[in-house]
């Protein structure tokens, strides 16, 4: 997407600082892109700025300036939900993440290129959206998992399923890791923002990588520092990845609807999270920024809530019947 022929000069100053100051990939610049290039076409509709022939989708954002944004209140922008809200039947999570690029962009208006003296947007709410708990495999549907995997690339695979079970990686961490990214003992691996995080190995990981290294070793490559590499010798695709696992899965008996390599993540951290380790520690594993985004682990396991509420010292105390008042004597 070639956001530089639609987007105004105070736009791309933003999207250029995110790209190159604060090392966003590109597909978040996109986004922003898109967020604001809506909200910017609704902002000249709702005040009137365009005539009635144009649609929505030719509105031209080019001239879009300071003075413009400075003049945008809080009440515009509840506006704004509305409409996407009602017209557009957004949901309330595609609704916040716009609220969210509203604030970071006004944010960096305020306090980065000072061209707004106050913040506008400080107080903005964001819409409440129903968070749903993530899907993950039970420890004998991922030991399944495993079993089932078999075929030419029987060591690639093996590996790629082991480290996205044992160290909940993200697809693009995967797919993005080079032979100069596996030590003994770790891997290095580059996720969101470009931020490097060290992932140690236990002995399952380290025996799957070094099973397959050797095949690795005589595999055709393209691309001589990826690790992962295709049938073609290219660095592994995330289509490639989402297809094998799905493979598996069906080759497992499980349900390849319902599951993805981003639940082989969600799965890692759930059972980490079971086995014992601390919340503050997976958040580091999983490459977190902030650790109410790995909290929501801590709420999936039905069975660990039963067994806590069975814990309490109090679970065995019930009321004598012949405390309980005679019938007729009830207030």
């Amino acid at each position: 997407m070639d956001y530089r022929k639609e987007a105004s000069p105070v736009l791309l100053d933003f999207l250029d600082y995110h790209e190159h100051i604060r090392s966003h990939s590109r597909k978040t610049i996109d986004e922003y892109f898109l967020d604001l290039r809506t909200f910017f076409r609704f902002m000249k509709l709702h005040r009137g700025l365009i005539s009635d022939d144009l649609s929505f989708e030719d509105i031209p954002i080019l001239d879009i300036d300071a003075d413009f944004v400075r003049s945008i209140s809080v009440t515009d922008v509840y506006a704004f939900l509305n409409y996407l809200s009602r017209d557009r039947g957004l949901s309330a999570t595609s609704r916040a993440r716009k609220v969210a690029t509203i604030r970071s962009f006004y944010k960096y208006l305020t306090t980065k290129v000072k061209l707004l003296d106050k913040n506008p947007m400080q107080d903005l709410d964001s819409p409440k959206s129903r968070r749903s708990l993530p899907k993950f495999l039970s420890l004998d549907e991922s030991m399944k998992l495993l079993e089932s995997i078999d075929g030419k690339f029987v060591e690639r695979d093996f590996c790629i399923i082991t480290l996205f079970l044992n160290c909940g990686l993200r697809i693009s961490e995967l797919i993005g890791l080079n032979l100069t990214d596996v030590r003994e003992e770790y891997i290095r691996v580059l996720g969101k923002g470009d931020k490097e995080r060290i992932i140690y190995l236990n002995d399952a990981c380290t025996e799957a990588v070094q099973n397959y290294l050797p095949v690795r070793e005589l595999m055709p490559a393209k691309e001589e520092h990826a690790l992962f590499l295709s049938r073609q010798g290219n660095r592994i695709s995330r289509s490639t990845v989402h297809h094998l696992v799905k493979k598996y899965l069906l080759m497992a008996g499980l349900d390849s609807t319902q599951y993805s390599s981003h639940k082989l993540r969600h799965t890692a951290a759930t059972l980490l999270l079971q086995n014992g380790v601390d919340v503050r520690t997976l958040q580091e594993v999983l490459g977190h920024d902030h650790l109410n985004t790995t909290q929501i682990y801590t709420h999936v396991d039905n069975n660990e809530l039963r067994m806590a509420a069975k814990m309490s010292p109090l679970a065995g105390v019930r009321r004598s019947k012949t405390d309980l008042p005679p019938e007729g004597d009830k207030e």
